[in-house]
């Protein structure tokens, strides 16, 4: 069992993954915002362009990025929450994949990496993560990732991992930081904002 799913259970109960798309569910219902990582990604890649979601959940990030006109692959470790998925969306590309042993076959424009995927990786391989996502990029590409640096806006029981890890796991992956914000809508990055969004780019030619 991954750290992800210790962690859904004992607050989710067995049925956390159908809880966990229930709840966004009733959030668009009564009106809120539910998109903001897809619009952020929108907003750095026109359609139709190729993006991967990795660590997609339940697809809500991926689904919408569909619906935008973008062509994307799902990948999510958690077989459960990828079965949300696709019963919402059976013609999307879903598949089961753990970010540290990452290998499509295919290169994008853009991998996005939200809900807190970063700090709920497995003790150990988050520069083996970082390779793996990099490897999945285009030179040129944009790695994006959101994720909480402290105990308020992590899950009960998930470790803080320090940006500064991540940054270094990405230098040492080829990507190279490009902007850093404290939300998906882009309010300018301040540490004590206990979130971030993070933007790299793969080193290649012509960048």
């Amino acid at each position: 069992m991954t750290r992800w799913q210790e962690i859904a259970r004992e607050t989710g109960g067995p049925d956390y993954a159908r809880r966990y798309a229930e709840r966004f569910r009733a959030l668009a219902a009564r009106g809120d915002g539910v998109h903001g990582e897809a619009a952020f990604v929108n907003g750095l890649v026109s359609p139709p362009a190729r993006v991967l979601d990795a660590g997609c959940g339940t697809g809500r990030v991926a689904i919408r990025l569909a619906e935008l006109g973008h062509t994307v692959v799902g990948v999510d470790v958690d077989v459960a929450m990828l079965n949300e998925a696709r019963e919402e969306a059976p013609d999307l590309d879903w598949r089961v994949g753990d970010l540290a042993q990452l290998d499509t076959g295919e290169l994008f424009d853009l991998v996005v990496v939200a809900g807190n995927t970063i700090p709920l990786l497995e003790p150990g391989t988050l520069s083996a993560a970082a390779a793996h996502l990099a490897a999945q990029l285009d030179p040129g590409g944009l790695l994006v990732c959101g994720f909480g640096l402290d105990a308020d806006h992590l899950p009960d029981d998930c470790p803080v991992t320090p940006l500064a890890e991540v940054e270094e796991a990405f230098a040492a992956a080829g990507l190279e930081p490009v902007e850093r914000f404290s939300t998906w809508d882009r309010a300018p990055y301040d540490e004590a904002a206990g979130y971030v969004v993070t933007v790299d780019r793969l080193r290649g030619e012509g960048t």
